[in-house]
């Protein structure tokens, strides 16, 4: 069935001046405002990409484990070659029996605490991340033994939504992310425009974001459970 709404670059473009009073009824935008809002459409997806979740961007990603192996990169050329992830929610070990067991996630200061890093092959039981531009590095601890390379690593990860490179091409972002990126490029490109046009475009590019971001949630309920990471740490302050 065709979509009611257009989702393609030209139509959020389009829409945008006309809510900022930049383009008169019937009027269209000509190239050189288009190539330039085409621009700031792209740079507000990698911004909305960066508040709260997102989850139509959450995939699982799979790593086959090498012996002796312990650092793994994700990104253009990386160990796992895609564009590089935003972040890692959660992950699991799937045995080569079909067993799940998860893994907990070390930050900075419990990674930098660790005596041993490498030499210490063994059970993966954590894992930390180290966000860089170019890749993001994923560090298992400990480092896989032959056993535990027969198994894979499966990560939760935050993708990264594809800025558009053409006017016809539908953005990342789905149909129900369109009010909010029509509004908040309105608003990002009414500057110089009348107060209430300009207050018309905060406002509704700030109602709408704000729907979304409360929309954007799991259907199932939240559930609270003791992090296993406690026990390690029994009288050292936190």
């Amino acid at each position: 069935m065709t979509a009611s709404v257009s989702n393609t670059v030209y139509g959020v473009i389009s829409d945008a001046m006309h809510d900022a009073g930049l383009l008169g009824l019937g009027d269209e935008p000509n190239s050189e405002q288009l190539s330039t809002n085409m621009r700031r459409l792209c740079d507000l997806i990698n911004v909305l990409q960066t508040q709260g979740l997102k989850l139509f961007l959450l995939q699982d990603i799979s790593i086959t484990l090498t012996e002796g192996k312990s650092k793994y990169s994700f990104g253009i050329g990386g160990d796992v070659d895609m564009p590089k992830p935003s972040r890692v929610l959660e992950g699991y070990v799937l045995t080569s029996s079909g067993v799940r067991r998860p893994i907990s996630t070390l930050a900075w200061d419990d990674w930098m605490r660790l005596s041993q890093v490498s030499g210490n092959n063994s059970m993966i039981s954590s894992y930390f991340v180290d966000k860089q531009s170019d890749f993001l590095y994923v560090s298992f601890w400990n480092t896989p033994d032959i056993t535990e390379a027969q198994n894979t690593v499966h990560l939760l990860m935050q993708t990264a939504a594809a800025n558009p490179n053409n006017l016809e091409q539908n953005t990342m972002l789905p149909q129900e992310w369109r009010m909010a990126l029509r509004w908040g490029l309105a608003d990002d490109i009414c500057t110089g425009q009348p107060q209430a046009i300009m207050d018309r475009c905060s406002a509704r590019a700030m109602a709408y974001r704000n729907v979304l971001e409360d929309w954007d949630v799991e259907d199932a309920s939240t559930r609270f459970h003791v992090n296993s990471l406690f026990y390690g740490n029994v009288g050292k302050f936190r």
